[in-house]
């Protein structure tokens, strides 16, 4: 009875740590974060870059910008021990942006130089935009090079409702944008007029208790003053009775 209790328990763990090991390389792969941005805006996406491997440590990163829907403004944040090449190529048509005509767009960041572990993971920030309106994502296809010259190709385009492939690339969502455009902004500006209101509606009140206050006072003081003649004039009157 014990044997087969224990049979049971070590079919069940090992049915566990497959799961696990299986659930924990499926997510190691290059991903984005955030996974969404407001489309017609501008974002900080950050690479988390994942060393799958036990005897190889990763020492380059590609990532490749869709040029059909080309970016105006790509800027890596510069990161510790890495050097960073932004390559840029011709586009087909060009694109206006701030009412100036754009022939060229960033079309790939590569880092090398520096070195992930195994165990490790490092993030590469870039902010990018203007990020296209006419669009509901940005496929950021991905080559992770490791020092035994193996290179990992995250190229597969995600679809939905189907399995997760077994290299996805990078996918940064495109949400549509908040109405107005400038909605914290508006709301922060309403927000300071809602408070001078309500410091202008205290400071009012304060004024207004003060002066009930000083009227109050006034009127007892005038009181007090009639009460004490009208004692000095009983008196008086009792005095010249008696005489």
């Amino acid at each position: 009875m014990k044997t087969s209790h224990r049979r049971a328990a070590t079919t069940g763990a090992l049915a566990v740590s497959a799961v696990l090991l299986a659930a924990g390389t499926a997510s190691a792969h290059v991903s984005v974060n955030p996974e969404a941005a407001e489309q017609g805006g501008y974002a900080t996406v950050n690479f988390k870059v994942p060393n799958e491997r036990d005897d190889a440590s990763t020492i380059k990163l590609e990532v490749s910008l869709p040029t059909d829907h080309p970016l105006t403004s790509v800027m890596p944040q510069p990161v510790p021990g890495w050097d960073v090449k932004v390559t840029k190529s011709k586009l087909d048509e060009p694109i206006e942006s701030h009412g100036e005509q754009i022939d060229e767009a960033v079309s790939k960041i590569t880092w090398s130089g520096g070195k992930i572990e195994p165990g490790q993971f490092q993030q590469f920030p870039v902010s990018m935009g203007q990020l296209p309106e006419d669009a509901d994502q940005l496929v950021l296809k991905s080559l992770q090079t490791y020092d035994n010259k193996e290179v990992v190709r995250w190229i597969e385009e995600p679809k939905e409702g189907a399995e997760e492939p077994e290299s996805p690339a990078p996918v940064l969502k495109l949400t549509p944008a908040a109405e107005g455009g400038h909605g914290a902004d508006a709301g922060n500006a309403k927000n300071g007029e809602d408070d001078t209101a309500t410091e202008n509606a205290a400071a009012s009140s304060d004024g207004d208790s003060d002066s009930t206050d000083t009227t109050a006072r006034v009127l007892g003081v005038a009181g007090i003053v009639v009460g004490v003649a009208g004692v000095a004039f009983g008196v008086l009157a009792g005095r010249r009775r008696s005489a």
